[in-house]
């Protein structure tokens, strides 16, 4: 429950665009779209992310493309 309220803050305070699991049969994981400055604010996202030790990480830049509003 601490990872979900974790992430839960990173999505108030404008930084996780959209997260949640994957509803994969095959396996159980989840996707999260941040917006961070460079890696390391993203690398310091997941260590402070309280389930960092039980799960592994992938990430990649995305040239996003978004709605004016």
């Amino acid at each position: 429950q601490k990872h979900v309220g974790y992430w839960a803050g990173m999505l108030e305070a404008n930084i996780a665009i959209v997260y949640g699991p994957v509803l994969d049969p095959k396996a159980g994981y989840g996707v999260g779209v941040v917006s961070v400055d460079n890696e390391s604010q993203l690398k310091q996202i997941i260590a402070d992310d309280p389930a960092s030790e039980l799960n592994q990480y992938e990430y990649y830049p995305m040239r996003a493309v978004f709605k004016k509003q």
